[in-house]
């Protein structure tokens, strides 16, 4: 039997969703497996629980965001 399709979309500043529970493999061959009805994959690098996402980008955006407004 065939999977299912999964759907990814690519978000413009944040993670990158999956669809559906993931097996994702990571760099040096070990697999992580996902059974969420979405899981989140980081894409920026400030994630303490990499592969996936723990909103790390969105305190990132808001403490640049609040040093432009500062004097």
């Amino acid at each position: 039997m065939a999977e299912a399709r999964r759907r990814v979309i690519i978000t413009g500043d944040g993670p990158i969703l999956v669809y559906g529970p993931v097996d994702v493999e990571m760099p040096d061959g070990t697999r992580v497996r996902s059974d969420r009805t979405v899981t989140a994959l980081c894409v920026c690098g400030r994630s303490r629980r990499r592969p996936f996402c723990d909103t790390s980008h969105r305190r990132r955006a808001r403490d640049n965001s609040r040093q432009e407004r500062d004097p």
